[in-house]
């Protein structure tokens, strides 16, 4: 079953994703949310036949690389432990005709934790099917233009990105009602709507003007006016 739908998904060349790293960008509203323990397993990673080889130890590491970078950030009140285990993958080979070129792909599980509590908040465990970024890259297939390195760091931070937007889903698990995080969204959008409406920097002035600023030339005093007198001779001679 694992290996026909990641077929027809190859097949049929769909791309979706995060188009911008956005790490850098204010945080999710996630209330009380603080990383507890990251824990990614991928010993039991089914790879379609037409796809780069990576091992388990590579996904461990490139998913839960993504996983710190996102969640790290966070310094809520409550830590929360989350899982991910990869489920399969596809990483589009090199030497493929560009008309046949298969795209990559990521099927991850995600859990998470109240560590606190020492308890699952989510019943089942939600898998995601993720792709690379949309980009010209991608259309042709990226075993043409990135190395596997690549392929998997865009792949686990699109999936670290998908298990953000999970959470925010699920508000009530870090202690936010619906309309507290409603609220709080709101408010980031338009802060961020103001802040692309505002005015640029006022240009450097004009020659004209930045003569009218300078400050006035302060007459420097000849130099045989203010020579103090040689020895022997008095100031008034």
């Amino acid at each position: 079953m694992f290996r026909q739908a990641m077929g027809l998904i190859l097949a049929a060349g769909v791309v979706a994703g995060c188009a911008r790293n956005d790490l850098n960008d204010p945080l999710a509203p996630l209330g009380a949310f603080g990383l507890g323990l990251n824990i990614v397993v991928a010993d039991n990673a089914q790879k379609v036949p037409i796809s780069r080889e990576a091992s388990e130890e590579e996904w461990e590491a490139a998913v839960k690389q993504a996983v710190a970078d996102r969640f790290g950030r966070y310094e809520g009140t409550r830590l929360y432990n989350i899982g991910i285990s990869v489920d399969g993958y596809a990483l589009a080979p090199p030497g493929i005709p560009i008309l046949a070129a298969p795209k990559s792909v990521l099927v991850i599980t995600a859990n998470v934790w109240d560590d606190a509590a020492g308890k699952k908040l989510n019943a089942e465990g939600a898998q995601f099917t993720i792709f690379e970024s949309l980009s010209g890259e991608t259309v042709i297939g990226t075993g043409l233009t990135r190395s596997k390195r690549e392929q998997m760091a865009a792949l686990s931070y699109n999936a670290a990105k998908r298990v953000e937007e999970w959470f925010l889903e699920n508000p009530e698990w870090f202690g936010m009602t619906q309309a507290e995080l409603d609220a709080q969204l709101a408010a980031m959008k338009a802060a961020a709507e103001a802040a692309d409406d505002a005015p640029q920097d006022a240009a450097a002035p004009a020659a004209s003007d930045a003569e009218a600023l300078a400050p006035e030339a302060v007459p420097v005093p000849d130099e045989a006016e203010d020579s103090p007198p040689a020895p022997g001779e008095s100031a008034g001679n």
